[in-house]
């Protein structure tokens, strides 16, 4: 099960065309290169601090380039690594300096998400005054990736197979944990040493190498949703380079898996109740009595799944894990939710397809059954190097019974995580504590009231915590909220990159 969900690029791929166009152009064949700040650092990190970025023109008026890393920052000549980038020069053609940004997960792809969706996650203020840089992290995508089978049908059963027995038992408990187990060497067998060294400590201290090798002297940031986390730890490491920090969804580092499972199984609840209350106000709305029964309907439908699966025509069975994800997909964005009436429509009828393409779209799984890119490799191996804990099965049902009393309709299909992480062969490595980021520059902490999947009380909880952050509070519905709410949260967001304005108090957009 997905804890920390992913990057709102994918919910909202199912309405919006994103597009990377500009009102300016680069010829095809113009290069570039980067001018490192030079900064004294121990020699055996020169080579990656000091490397020039060759830019070079990819389309769209895009630039890309490749930057190298070390496999192990602990060990800088144990091997070296590829980091993907692409960036936008300012259309002004006079940058303040470069935004990286990263569009969350773990495992979104910062490359796809400039290249594809830029008027999505920047608006036009700054990109006019900033280079912005989209980057893939260590592990995730273009950079040098995890990879974890040869044949989409090894991933389809780890993603769409149904354990047997009933969920929570002896029998479904070891089938769930020798997926995991058997999943995890897979990886490690073909990703190799990188499988150890995809933490979210190791991403942070790349961001801070591509910092110096874009010349910038401090790092101007947007992270969403796990950006946030991945923001939280660099500020921590390297409090003296911040420069304007802004996380948007913001992952509180310091809750136990099980906290963050709980916080968000209430979450999606919310969102769903949410979503029940504007469906009744639908004429193709698929429930018809009180927001209460249809919760019932939605938890009924949910257990038959798990009693008699759904067949697709391609021969995989909807059972209610599918489901699951086929239903928080949408709740992302009050804007999807037309598609969430239209699944509950096909399913009730007895028509899985639908519900397996919003599930595959969650999954980055295309029509012809290949996987767009290594978004569920990633998301998997970076979690379980960043998370700890290994519940026994007496822990894991009581935590079950809990998250049914939290979220009866979505807490159970949200437990039994504790059978996947424990079995990764290579062992956690985040330490669970506390970002305080003593002596860091002033941060923005941006928390939307009806998140479902980071959900507000995180960002209170953030704001609060960081010595410099600020709380930045949108009412409202959906994951994330910087261009993609209201002007408030737009205007305070640029006036604090641009020009380094903090709000006196929290606005409450």
């Amino acid at each position: 099960m997905r804890r920390l969900l992913p990057v709102p690029a994918v919910a909202v791929a199912l309405t919006l065309v994103l597009t990377g166009c500009m009102s300016w152009f680069l010829p095809p064949d113009v290069r570039s290169t980067s001018t490192p700040t030079g900064e004294t650092v121990p020699a055996n990190l020169e080579r990656f601090y000091h490397q020039e970025l060759e830019w070079s023109s990819c389309g769209g008026g895009l630039q890309c380039a490749t930057a190298i890393a070390p496999l192990d920052w602990a060990d800088p000549g144990a091997g070296e690594i590829e980091l993907a980038l692409v960036r936008q020069a300012a259309t002004s053609g006079a940058p303040i300096g470069s935004l990286l940004v990263n569009p969350g997960g773990p495992g979104g792809s910062g490359y796809d998400f400039i290249r594809d969706s830029i008027d999505y996650a920047t608006d036009e203020r700054l990109q006019e005054r900033f280079d912005v840089v989209g980057f893939d992290p260590r592990g995730v995508n273009r950079s040098t990736p995890i990879t974890c089978y040869e044949d989409p049908a090894e991933l389809d059963e780890y993603l769409y197979g149904i354990p047997p027995g009933e969920a929570g038992s002896d029998e479904w408990l070891a089938a769930a944990a020798d997926a995991s187990r058997q999943f995890g060497e897979r990886c490690l067998e073909l990703t190799g040493p990188l499988l150890g060294h995809v933490d979210t400590p190791s991403a942070a201290r790349d961001m801070d190498m591509l910092r110096a090798a874009l010349g910038d002297e401090e790092l101007n940031y947007l992270g969403y949703s796990y950006g946030t986390l991945l923001g939280q730890v660099y500020a921590d490491l390297f409090p003296d380079r911040t420069g304007r920090l802004v996380l948007d969804g913001a992952v509180d580092p310091n809750s136990t898996e099980f906290e963050k499972t709980a916080t968000q199984a209430r979450g999606f609840e919310s969102a769903l109740r949410a979503f029940l209350e504007d469906c009744a106000t639908a004429s193709d709305c698929p429930f018809r009595g009180s927001v209460d029964a249809s919760l019932r309907e939605v938890r009924a439908l949910l257990d038959t799944l798990d009693a008699s699966p759904l067949i697709a025509a391609d021969g995989r069975e909807l059972g209610s894990s599918a489901m699951f994800t086929a239903i928080i997909l949408p709740l992302y964005t009050p804007s999807n939710w037309i598609y969430l009436r239209q699944v509950f429509t096909d399913v009730f009828s007895g028509d899985p397809e639908y519900a397996f393409q919003l599930a595959d779209n969650y999954n980055g799984r295309s029509p012809d059954g290949t996987y767009r890119d290594n978004q569920t490799e990633a998301f998997i191996g970076i979690n379980c190097l960043d998370e700890h804990g290994a519940p026994t099965a007496d822990e894991m049902r009581a935590e079950a019974e809990e998250l049914r009393e939290l979220a009866p309709v979505l807490g159970p299909q949200m437990a039994w995580g504790g059978t996947g992480c424990p079995n990764w062969p290579v062992p956690a490595v985040l330490e669970r504590a506390p970002i305080v980021a003593e002596g860091s520059a002033d941060i923005l902490v941006i928390g939307t009231t009806n998140d479902p999947a980071t959900p507000y009380e995180w960002a209170v909880t953030i704001a609060e915590t960081l010595e410099n952050g600020h709380l930045v509070t949108y009412e409202g519905e959906g994951h994330t909220a910087y261009n993609k709410s209201n002007q408030c949260v737009n205007d305070v967001v640029d006036a604090f990159f641009i020009d380094g304005v903090v709000p006196e108090s929290d606005p409450r957009c």
